[in-house]
Parts: C-alpha cells; sequence; structure tokens
C-alpha cells in the first residue's frame, strides 16, 4: 500500500511550471493528508514570483501554495549554502514536514534536513518529459506542456485598433486566420472581438424596445459604461489567451477604451487608464482609416471623426511608449505588413533570463525541478 503522510513539500523554482511540475505535485498531493508548495525566485529572473504563485495555484487550487525568494547561491555540495536556503525554506514552511517530494538528487538532503522523508518522483522525466530549461528557450516549442494559466501569462498578444470602419476586426480575423494555418501549437490562435460593439448593440436594443424607431445616434453613454466595458474587454482576452496559441489578437483592448471614452465623452477616465496600464500586450496595429470606405452598420455615426480619431490613437500610442505599426493601403497590403510585425515580435522571444547559475564545485543539480 502506498504510504500516506501527513504534510508533504514539494518545492521549486516553477519558472516557468510545465507539466514536470503538476506531476510532481499531483503524485504527491496523492500521497498527503496535506501538501505545501514552495515557489522560490531569484532577482535576476524574468518572470515575477506573484505570477508563478498564482499559477500554481490556478492548477492545484486544492493545494497550500506559498512564495519566496531566494537569490542565495546554487551549490548542493556547500554547506554553507544549504544552510542559506534552508533559513528561507523554515521561513516560509515553519510547519514539520513529514515528506519532501522531488524529482532530484538533491532530495535525500533535503529530506534529511527538513526531519522528512525524502520521496523521489520520475527522476528520469519519463512521464512528462520536459524541462524549464526547454520552456524558457522554446515557450512555443513546448507550448502543449503549459497550463492553461501558464499560456495567459506568455502569449504574445497583439491589439489592432483604429478609427470607426477602419478595418480593425476584419484583419483580427485574418491574422488568427494567417497564423492558426501554420499549424501545430500555432492552430489554436485566436482572436477577441471587440466587446464594446457587443456592448453598443444591446444599449441600441434596450433603447429600440422602449422607443421603437431610436438610431443610434439616440444612445447615451455614461462614463462607468466605458469602466465595464474596459474590465470586460480584458476579461475576455485573458479567458482566449488561456485556451489560444502562442500569439492571440485582440480587436482593441483597454488602451483603446481610453480613446473611445474621449471620442463620446471627452476627457480620460483615470480607472480605464489603470487598466490599460495593467495589460500584458506587446503590440498595436493601427489600422489607417484611408482607403478603407465607411460603412454605417447602424452603430456608427463618426465618419467626419476618422482622421482626429486616427490621429489620436497615433498621438497616444507614441506618448506611452507602445510599440505600433500602422498599417495602410489595400486590405493585401495591410495584412502582409501586419504579418511582418508579428514576426518580428516572435522573433524576438521571451527573453526569459537564467536563473542563478550553479556553482561547478558540486557537480549535482541545481534546486529545483527543471
Amino acid at each position: 500500500m502506498t504510504r500516506r503522510f501527513g504534510h508533504g513539500l514539494v518545492l521549486g523554482k516553477f519558472y516557468p511550471p510545465h507539466a514536470g511540475h503538476h506531476h510532481l505535485v499531483t503524485t504527491a498531493a496523492a500521497r498527503c493528508e496535506r501538501l505545501t508548495v514552495l515557489v522560490c525566485a531569484a532577482t535576476v529572473e524574468s518572470i515575477p514570483l506573484g505570477d508563478r504563485v498564482a499559477w500554481m495555484r490556478d492548477v492545484h487550487p486544492d493545494v497550500r501554495v506559498v512564495g519566496a525568494m531566494d537569490d542565495h547561491p546554487v551549490d548542493t555540495g556547500d554547506p554553507a549554502v544549504w544552510d542559506a536556503h534552508m533559513a528561507v525554506f523554515r521561513r516560509a514552511v515553519p510547519e514539520p514536514v513529514d515528506a519532501v517530494f522531488t524529482s532530484e538528487d538533491y532530495g535525500e538532503e533535503l529530506g534529511r534536513r527538513f526531519g522528512a522523508r525524502a520521496v523521489c518522483v520520475d527522476p528520469e522525466r519519463r512521464t512528462q518529459p520536459v524541462s524549464g530549461t526547454a520552456v524558457r528557450r522554446d515557450p512555443a516549442g513546448t507550448w502543449h506542456f503549459l497550463a492553461p494559466a501558464v499560456r495567459a501569462g506568455l502569449a504574445r498578444r497583439v491589439v489592432v485598433l483604429g478609427a470607426e470602419s477602419s478595418g480593425t476586426t476584419t484583419m483580427a480575423r485574418a491574422l488568427a486566420g494567417h497564423y492558426r494555418r501554420r499549424g501545430g501549437p500555432w492552430a489554436a490562435t485566436a482572436w477577441v472581438p471587440e466587446y464594446g460593439r457587443t456592448f453598443s448593440a444591446e444599449r441600441l436594443a434596450a433603447l429600440k424596445a422602449v422607443r421603437p424607431d431610436a438610431r443610434w445616434t439616440d444612445v447615451t453613454f455614461a462614463s462607468d459604461d466605458f469602466l465595464l466595458i474596459a474590465h470586460r474587454q480584458q476579461c475576455d482576452e485573458d479567458a482566449a489567451a488561456r485556451s489560444g496559441g502562442p500569439v492571440l489578437f485582440c480587436d482593441t483592448d483597454a488602451f483603446a477604451t481610453t480613446m473611445w471614452h474621449e471620442r463620446y465623452l471627452g476627457g480620460s477616465h483615470p480607472e480605464v487608464a489603470r487598466i490599460a496600464g495593467r495589460g500584458r500586450q506587446h503590440l498595436w496595429l493601427l489600422t489607417d482609416h484611408e482607403d478603407v470606405p465607411f460603412e454605417d452598420d447602424g452603430l456608427r455615426d463618426g465618419e467626419h471623426l476618422r482622421p482626429w480619431m486616427s490621429g489620436r490613437f497615433q498621438d497616444e500610442l507614441e506618448r506611452t511608449g507602445r510599440p505600433y505599426v500602422k498599417l495602410s493601403g489595400s486590405h493585401e497590403q495591410r495584412l502582409t505588413a501586419a504579418v511582418a510585425a508579428v514576426d518580428a515580435l516572435l522573433a524576438r522571444g521571451w527573453n526569459l533570463a537564467d536563473p542563478l547559475p550553479e556553482r561547478r564545485s558540486s557537480g549535482r543539480r541545481p534546486l529545483e525541478h527543471p
């Protein structure tokens, strides 16, 4: 019979978490009355500790996950280094530990120092042939080893924005189709519709239910309507990123919503601006209104404002330092330019910094599940 432990411990960098980590945690949780997962991060690393803790909690909601900063050097052959690490571990997990679960050859020493049983899980990585090094080197190539929360955190997010009837929806949809055709992890490429249009259609429909002759120009907006739109747009984007591929296309975002607030009500909404500032977007594609005929679909009335809107978008993109490419010409020309810009973004990679190096004197693996 498999031995049942009281309090188990799994620790690692989870930089970033992948299927191998989750197999280790799931195995440990099945053998313990309760399990603590300790996420240790160093300041040289690119992914914040808070993100990694949140990602592990998302995958393992029934497990206690805690985090700690640990900038001590990595050398499993140096007792003084072990003492320094154990001080960090003990502060984060002060309760007695009955078993520590690892896939590393430092597991026996870790267990001894905790006064716990050391349990080794899949040291050859046969169940989940992946490592943290491999994921950091090529997130797209290891995408199938990543949980939804991690995918949402790592997906390259590209926003298509522009004035009314300038082709943002057409472009976002076309880009998603282009990358889906590449297959592999790209087959899941998604695009996020503009929630503001759904909101506007519902607002007009509600007005028509009372006044059948009502038109779009009769619809009014309150400032907080744009806060709701920005929040919902961000939620829709995050949901799509969880199930999508390494790149996600968004038909506008919270930043664009700040400009629509200005267009309809004048000025800015501080909270909408804060939502825009917390976004995870990486590239903006600005659709020029030139060469795109204005189409009144019942939810538009700003043909005369298109030059002003295009200018405001460009001014604010430049003022805030957001990387952007302006798309002009025919649809084919715009799509070619957009694909080139997205490919350049992807070619730059994720630039995830290496963790603290292991000291060669020990000749052993670092204190993490790779």
